[in-house]
Order: structure tokens, then sequence, then C-alpha cells
């Protein structure tokens, strides 16, 4: 297998670039395009990038099925908080989506379609100290957790339609140096606040790692979810001590009062962090 057209779609952000890197370096990938909003953070010398908003529909159609990719790496997702503002995060997620996959419809070489979801989609079963297997009931519980199940919905539709390949990878929260995540912001505070009747442990995934998956389901093509996440969990006091900060637990009006003063602080903890 050589030669093989791959769409990135969100290769402006972090995650997104380091896939387009990673699959420049790949002897069986062909010609790769990327959309997104913004430009790439990493220089890509053979991706031909467009940057599109997301609510351009028709255009970013028009690339895709000019492309007509082998694969399509859907990494065009917007996490509340992390960027943009959780109403944001949601407009801007459900375009981008909306047109990329009734783009796939016409794409004759379409043989696979890899999603970025999250474990997220669990609910509150997704930070179980055991970690999330992929055969757990998918009772999202947060705004983050149904964008990302609404995604996997629709990639499922279009995998039935198509007859093509549909990998959902779950990620654990992203974490790395230039990452924009509102867990790790929330960390990084003098005092860290947490509620002890909630989710007591979490697990994560580094970047490198996330785009590997991305890279090695494009290859591979496995049908099905996937949870991508790193061995072990921590508490958030665990985490907060390594960074030397004071965990400070919190609960009731307390607790809401925190998460005010976090927000304040530039730091605003969604509901799918906690």
């Amino acid at each position: 297998m050589s030669g093989r057209r791959v769409v990135v779609t969100g290769i402006g952000g972090e995650l997104g670039s380091r896939v387009g890197a990673l699959l420049e370096e790949q002897t069986w990938v062909g010609e790769i395009v990327g959309i997104d909003a913004n430009p790439p953070r990493r220089r890509l010398r053979r991706t031909v990038v467009h940057v599109v908003e997301p609510q351009q529909h028709e255009l970013i159609a028009e690339r895709i099925v000019q492309a007509n990719p082998h694969v399509i790496i859907h990494l065009g997702v917007w996490e509340p908080d992390a960027r943009l503002s959780s109403a944001e995060a949601q407009s801007f997620t459900e375009h981008f989506a909306t047109a990329v996959f009734d783009a796939a419809t016409r794409v004759s070489a379409l043989e696979s379609v890899v999603l970025r979801s999250g474990i997220e989609v669990y609910g509150k079963h997704g930070h179980s100290p055991h970690s999330p297997n992929e055969h757990q009931p998918l009772e999202p519980q947060s705004l983050f957790g149904n964008m990302l199940l609404g995604l996997e919905h629709k990639v499922s539709e279009l995998a039935i339609s198509r007859g093509t390949a549909a990998t959902l990878l779950r990620l654990a929260p992203v974490v790395g140096p230039h990452v924009p995540s509102p867990l790790g912001r929330m960390l990084r505070l003098p005092a860290v606040p947490f509620n002890p009747l909630g989710s007591a442990r979490f697990s994560v995934i580094e970047d490198g790692d996330a785009a590997q998956a991305f890279v090695s389901a494009a290859q591979h093509q496995p049908h099905g979810a996937i949870n991508v996440v790193a061995d072990g969990s921590l508490s958030v006091m665990q985490a907060a001590s390594l960074g030397n900060r004071i965990s400070i637990p919190t609960i009731g009006p307390g607790w809401w009062a925190a998460k005010s003063l976090a927000k304040l602080a530039g730091a605003p903890v969604p509901e799918h962090v906690v």
C-alpha cells in the first residue's frame, strides 16, 4: 500500500500539526491535504494546507472532494474552554463536522475515516481508576462528551452508508507543552481545587503518542472504537504535588466559588474536566 491520499482536518492545532508531520515521514502516504481555520504550528514540507473557516461549508467540501482521499483524519474538534468558549467550541465543531461528512459522501476513493473522539463519551466512567474499556456504556455527562458522541454517530452513519472503515479514537485528556488544555491550566494554578465527591483520579495521553495513534489508525484502518490512554492514573492531589501546588478539597457552594475564581484566573474548569 503506497501513494495513499490523506486529508487531515484540524491540522492547525498542536495535535493536527504533529499528525501532519508524522504522515510526511510515512512511505505509504502520497498526497496530504490539511484543512483548518488556522495554519499549522509546525513546518510541513509536502502538505497542501487550506485555511478555511468552519462556517465555509461549501469551500471545505470542495477541497475535500478535489483531494479525493483514501483516508480522512478528522481532528477538527474544539474542546470547550481550551481555545474557545463552550458555545463557540460547540458551534465550530458542529459546522466543521457537517461540511466534512457531507463531503465524505461524495469522495469516490474513500476507504476509511479516523475520528478524534474522547473518553468523555463514557461520562464519569471515563475517569475510572481502572481506565475505561470500549464496552462500557456511553453515558456522556458533559457538553464535550455529548459533542464527541454526536461525531461518533455521524462517522458510524457514514461508514454504514459508504461501507468504509470507521476508527473512533477515544483519547484521554491530551497533554503537552503547547497543547491548550483546561485540565493543564487548572493544574498550574497556585492552589488547585478539586471535588472530593467527584472523579478522584484521571488518566491522560501525551500529544506525541496521540498523534502516533492517528497515523497508525490511518495506515491499518481498524473498524470500531479504540481507547487511547497512557498507563496508570493519578489523583488531583498527586498531580498538584508533582507541580508543587497546593490541593484544596472543595465541596458544595465552595466548589462553585472555586470554579468562578479559577475562571477569573484564566483557567476555566469545564464540566468534562471535573
